[in-house]
């Protein structure tokens, strides 16, 4: 089910003085996600899930990201390895109910606390440049995308562990990057029918998917002019460093600073 929004309640969502801390926090994951290529959701999901709470945060970033990045996707199918991309998203699908289950039904301080553990505990294996180096079997892809699953309904943090476990296969670069691109594009799918069945397209997310995409897209073209001629080191640095901050600052001890 999916509940429109009308003008009284984009007007309501404007007038609360938190949407400048949310539309500012839009902003900077669309900049990150568009100088470095990853970690949109990293910062916004711990942030936004602290300005509002993780429905919102969860809801927002998944229809802003899905209308962004399906057009681009979709001519990767005819590139990626579908004998590799359909196992992984099995599990992943399997593993969404459980993630979203848990949206659901966790308190909220118990889910921000997840999501700030989780960006944090992904980030050194991002930062570090690990990769899953023993010879992959079906379990573990299988594995992979049931965690990728439950995490994404959760907390929409699917692509680190998409990513090590691809990155680490010897194989075209160019494969690969479809795999993953695709892999995002059918679990945004899974995600959006997912979310509709259980009721959380309210008119109030989406109003705010709205006005929060708006800042995100700007700032994910303005990261990607501003950016273009940083070296490849000094950009991923400045994203796992404002990613870790984003986690830190998200906690629920410092919630007077985000309210």
């Amino acid at each position: 089910m999916i509940d429109l929004p009308d003008s009284t309640t984009i007007a309501a969502a404007l007038s609360e003085r938190r949407i400048v801390l949310a539309m500012a926090v839009a902003g900077l994951a669309g900049l990150v996600r568009g100088f470095s290529g990853f970690g949109g959701a990293m910062i916004y999901m711990p942030l936004v899930a602290a300005v509002y709470d993780p429905r919102i945060a969860a809801v927002t970033i998944l229809l802003v990201d899905f209308v962004c990045s399906s057009p681009f996707a979709i001519p990767e199918t005819r590139r990626c390895n579908w004998r590799e991309v359909i196992p992984i998203s099995a599990a992943m699908a399997v593993g969404v109910p459980f993630g979203t289950w848990a949206l659901l039904a966790l308190d909220p301080i118990v889910l921000r606390w997840c999501i700030s553990i989780i960006v944090l505990g992904l980030l050194p294996p991002l930062a570090f440049g690990w990769r899953y180096r023993a010879q992959p079997s079906l379990p573990v892809t299988l594995g992979v995308g049931l965690f990728s699953g439950v995490s994404a309904g959760a907390v929409q943090i699917a692509g680190p562990p998409v990513i090590l476990y691809w990155l680490s296969r010897i194989g075209s670069a160019v494969t690969v990057r479809a795999n993953i691109m695709v892999f995002f594009m059918i679990c945004g799918v899974v995600l959006v029918a997912y979310y509709a069945f259980q009721g959380l397209f309210t008119a109030q997310a989406l109003a705010l998917s709205v006005l929060l995409g708006v800042f995100y897209l700007g700032g994910v073209g303005l990261g990607s002019l501003v950016f273009r001629g940083t070296s490849d080191r000094v950009y991923r640095r400045v994203a796992y460093a404002i990613i870790a901050l984003a986690a830190l600052l998200s906690l629920p001890v410092l919630d007077p600073l985000m309210r």
